[in-house]
């Protein structure tokens, strides 16, 4: 009997995380309510306190739910394994990142524009949890591709332009897919497909690299011939 009153606890809460990432990501925080999320998990309204304390922080499960499955469908490595060229590791990265912001499905990415458009500040410390260490992956790759002697607004300066140049088009292709036939934000006039702009970025974002590392050299080699010209003078 116990085991069935578990189960069923269990399935309750299953039912009111499904039911709450879709409301949450529909109508952000301020607008749902307990009721709408009990109606759509069929549950009762008092299920929302009992299995989660508060809306807070079922909000915030609820997005951790939604990051969860959407990591699982789209890995952050894009399947490339850990040994393989440095650049094929950028490009699945990139890949993965722009498969998630693509996915219908990944209501988390909705979650977080509400968020964003009219902030509770609820989503910071689960945010920080599970963003941070995909971060310091690709940071690392960033690096890795950057070699030694940069600084780190350099290793910095190339992340963000990285990922800034995923951002844009994907939101603009997120909506055109969510919602055919409404007016298009801002954004690529012309239709194109997720791996091929994957490519794109990877391949604009090496070459982009490559020139900062070599800047980077030159400025490291005349700093050095400056050195040894000081230190001559001085012995002179």
């Amino acid at each position: 009997m116990k085991k069935k009153q578990r189960k069923d606890a269990q399935e309750t809460r299953q039912r009111l995380l499904a039911a709450a990432v879709e409301v949450f990501a529909d109508k952000g925080f301020w607008e749902t309510t307990h009721a709408e999320i009990c109606a759509r998990a069929k549950v009762n309204t008092a299920a929302v306190n009992y299995h989660f304390g508060s809306k807070e922080n079922l909000y915030v499960e609820a997005w951790k739910h939604s990051f969860e499955r959407s990591i699982e469908a789209h890995p952050p490595d894009g399947g490339v394994a850990p040994g393989a060229p440095v650049g094929q590791r950028l490009r699945g990265r990139i890949l993965a990142f722009m498969q998630r912001m693509a996915d219908p499905n990944s209501c988390e990415v909705e979650i977080m524009h509400k968020e964003m458009a009219n902030p509770t500040g609820l989503l910071t410390e689960a945010l920080q949890q599970a963003v941070e260490p995909m971060r310091r992956d690709m940071r690392s790759v960033v690096q890795e591709l950057l070699g030694e002697g940069v600084s780190e607004q350099q290793i910095h300066f190339c992340e963000m332009s990285l990922m800034g140049q995923c951002f844009g088009p994907m939101l603009h292709l997120r909506h055109a897919r969510m919602a055919p036939g409404s007016p298009r934000p801002p954004g690529p006039s012309f239709e194109f497909g997720v791996e091929e702009l994957a490519d794109h970025i990877t391949q604009f974002s090496l070459a982009g690299i490559r020139g900062v590392r070599e800047e980077a050299r030159k400025g490291h080699k005349a700093g050095r011939k400056r050195r040894q010209g000081g230190d001559a003078s001085k012995q002179e």
